[in-house]
């Protein structure tokens, strides 16, 4: 191809917006589509898969669409700590703790037991690369976005298939989350285990279409500086890109430093963030930044993320590593449903379904995929979930970011076992200090709760 023309960049985002209208068109129109929950974005990209240069090769997309969610996964992580609220601990750890230590869990065991997964069983029977069961815990927790920085780290160290692998990961653990999250709030609105729905067919209509009713819409967003000066999309656009400028060229000066270590963008964009979100406070220029408006811009560029992620799938690879996968997925699935089945009745004193059901949407699919199933099963906000996520997540991105960043380097530089032996290890011994901290609910109870019984609905 020739060099690059900014309209390659024009195309392919005319193209890919194109499938993400036809992706809303179709969710809103047709009932097998709404009764899957599939967003937009995930239509979009299968249809980019069918069609675009990997399917039939009818759309013209150019063939940088792979690069893209590199970039795009640095501006949601470089907006995660843009704007955040401050957060008083000492009244909100108490509450928050126990969602922490779940989503700690979640995080820990679905990495390193994937990682275990594929040295155990997968690498017994298949030649696969270093740190294959990776792919796991990047598409089911992490989503596209960890997908694409997983890829890229690895792409850097020598194995460029793992791009596509964890599309395809995480494309399956959406569709799983969804399906699966479907298939738990039946079960358990029978066992009268659900707070406060008593059936699925209570969903109101714009969860299922995806439209909202004028009556029921909410503002995106306030104007924190005026227009006449700079429009205020533009500005909180241009705190973002900055972010991830400064983590490009710190990438480059580390990269010239120590040529044997590939740090991941979006782990510096998000340390650029940080320091930015503090130098906003010190500065008293924080009340200028509206979260709404940054977390717009981030949901932008994941809806993006996703369909030129699913677009970029490389057939011909999944096929290639098609029966670890297949074993990959299966396990991964069993293994958060053990997780959903097992602990989270321990870990959570009230709502424990609803908690739990969040949790297995994030564990499997996305954030996102996990509110879609909380707002089914809580429908008026009733409980504090993502509240309590959204801080108890603050303690949790450090430990994310550091599987991220090193999970790939040691699994390629032949230390998988140590890495793995330690991110299982803080999972263990996070449940056990928990227990003898008395945080956790008794096994009597959950015993009572998980035998179709329940706190009663309606409650509060």
């Amino acid at each position: 191809m020739k060099d690059f023309s900014l309209w390659y960049l024009f195309i392919d985002i005319g193209l890919i917006s194109m499938l993400l209208l036809m992706g809303t068109f179709l969710r809103a129109k047709i009932r097998m589509v709404q009764s899957l929950f599939l967003p937009a974005s995930i239509i979009a990209g299968g249809l980019g898969l069918i069609l675009g240069p990997n399917g039939f090769q009818i759309l013209p997309f150019t063939s940088y669409i792979a690069e893209y969610p590199e970039v795009l996964i640095a501006v949601i992580f470089g907006a995660i700590p843009v704007g955040a609220a401050k957060v008083r601990w000492s009244q909100t750890f108490k509450r928050v703790r126990n969602m922490w230590l779940y989503s700690m869990l979640l995080t820990t065991l679905m990495w390193g037991g994937g990682a275990l997964f594929g040295y155990i069983i997968l690498s017994s029977v298949w030649d696969l690369p270093d740190g294959f069961g990776l792919i796991l815990g990047a598409g089911f927790v992490g989503g596209h976005g960890t997908a694409a920085a997983i890829g890229q780290a690895y792409s850097s160290l020598g194995w460029d298939e793992a791009m596509s692998l964890g599309f395809t990961s995480a494309t399956v653990g959406i569709i799983s989350s969804i399906v699966g999250g479907l298939i738990l709030i039946k079960s358990n609105a029978r066992k009268n285990q659900t707070q406060f729905i008593k059936d699925i067919d209570q969903l109101p209509e714009e969860l299922r279409t995806g439209l909202i009713k004028e009556e029921k819409r909410k503002s995106m967003g306030d104007d924190t500086v005026s227009s006449i000066s700079i429009d205020p999309i533009v500005f909180h656009f241009s705190v973002i890109s900055v972010i991830v400028l400064i983590g490009y060229y710190l990438q480059e000066v580390l990269g010239q430093a120590f040529p044997n270590v590939s740090l991941p963008l979006l782990s510096l964009a998000y340390v650029v963030g940080l320091v930015f979100q503090i130098a906003f406070r010190r500065l008293g220029v924080d009340a200028y930044i509206d979260k709404r408006v940054v977390n717009r811009i981030s949901g932008t560029a994941t809806d993006l993320l996703v369909a030129f992620g699913m677009t970029s799938i490389k057939l011909s690879v999944v096929a290639k590593y098609a029966y670890p996968l297949i074993l990959l997925f299966i396990f991964g699935l069993f293994w958060a449903w053990c997780i959903y089945r097992f602990i989270a009745p321990r870990v959570f004193y009230r709502h424990w379904f609803e908690n739990a059901l969040f949790g297995w949407g994030w564990s499997t699919g996305t954030v996102a995929m996990g509110m879609a199933l909380l707002r089914i099963v809580d429908p008026d906000t009733k409980t504090t979930t993502l509240e309590d996520y959204s801080l108890g997540y603050i303690g949790m991105v450090p430990v994310e970011l550091m599987i991220i960043t090193f999970g790939p380097i040691m699994m390629v530089a032949g230390t998988g076992w140590l890495f793995t032996t330690i991110v299982l290890g803080v999972g263990i011994t996070l449940f056990a200090l928990a227990h003898f901290r008395g945080w956790l609910v008794s096994k009597n109870q959950m015993a009572f709760r998980t035998s179709g019984m329940n706190e009663g609905r309606d409650a509060s």
